[in-house]
């Protein structure tokens, strides 16, 4: 059985300011301060990170387990806001049992000043990051299906025309019964159309494709199914396959553990002075993924 960590309740405060309550309760927490509809109580932290506090909490209206994600000072950044902007949109029409579900998106009671925003999901115990760094044991099965939800998860979204573009085991939700849920679609969008051109700089770059890596500004599906791959490699053995220090040197990984490759696939790259590096690699045949020793630990039935 997986199993979660949770932190302190949040310490319940009067309202800032002598703000009136308007249907609203405040907690502080990890010297953040959240206002939230007075139907979610109680709360507890469960986690921070770049784009604001999450927290646990029950929605006594259908006494159900949520987590709510305070993203702070949400129009500070234009960049920021369209993620986050892109990422609601996409939520609201995404609907999987292998995808998080955005359950509320609470109003703000001065809806032309407000500054943050609240929304409601899932609650899940942890994410994979969190498992494979563990010392919880997995068994082949446990490794399958994880794989197996991962993979229904992003049929659906790429049957909606959407690519994730961030999928890493940080964006892997997991409950105590192994249930997976794909989350985080901030750097999500639409499936590129004939002539349109998308940014390369995408994807944590262990889990990143060799034609992002080659500064290929046009893609498809097979980037995140290359992140796929990568997940299920260090569900293996427990730590990333490829960990190179930059694109190149993370391409030198790549060639080095996959085999190098024939000039037949090198004809698609632009840029000579990547192409004269991947030549420049010694030849290598690979290594067979049953002799890797990121992969030793996958026991044959």
């Amino acid at each position: 059985m997986l199993i979660a960590v949770y932190f302190k309740m949040a310490m319940r405060v009067n309202p800032p300011y002598g703000r009136r309550n308007k249907g609203k309760h405040y907690y502080t927490m990890w010297q953040t301060m959240f206002e939230i509809d007075t139907k979610y109580l109680p709360i507890k932290p469960i986690g921070r990170g770049a784009y604001g506090v999450v927290c646990s909490s029950v929605d006594q209206e259908t006494n159900e387990k949520v987590a709510i994600k305070k993203i702070n000072n949400v129009f500070g950044n234009r960049t920021d806001a369209l993620r986050m902007l892109r990422e609601l949109k996409l939520l609201r029409h995404l609907s999987h049992e292998n995808v998080i579900c955005l359950k509320d998106i609470m109003m703000p009671i001065r809806r032309k000043s407000f500054k943050d925003v609240y929304l409601v999901s899932e609650l899940m115990d942890t994410d994979l990051h969190q498992i494979i760094n563990s010392s919880q044991l997995l068994s082949n099965d446990h490794c399958l299906y994880f794989l197996f939800q991962l993979l229904q998860g992003l049929k659906c979204i790429h049957s909606a025309g959407i690519l994730h573009r961030d999928l890493k085991p940080e964006n892997l939700l997991v409950n105590a019964n192994s249930d997976l849920k794909i989350c985080d679609f901030g750097l999500a969008r639409t499936n590129n159309t004939e002539g349109q051109l998308m940014t390369e700089y995408v994807v944590t770059r262990p889990y990143r494709a060799p034609e992002l890596l080659l500064g290929l500004d046009s893609y498809g599906t097979s980037i995140d199914v290359w992140s796929v791959g990568c997940i299920f490699a260090e569900l293996l053995g427990r730590k990333p396959i490829f960990r190179g220090t930059g694109s190149l040197d993370q391409l030198k990984h790549i060639v080095n553990v996959l085999g190098s490759v024939g000039d037949a696939d090198l004809e698609f790259i632009d840029n000579t002075n990547t192409r004269e590096y991947i030549e420049s690699i010694p030849y290598t045949p690979g290594i067979p993924l049953a002799q890797d020793a990121c992969l030793r630990s996958f026991k044959k039935d």
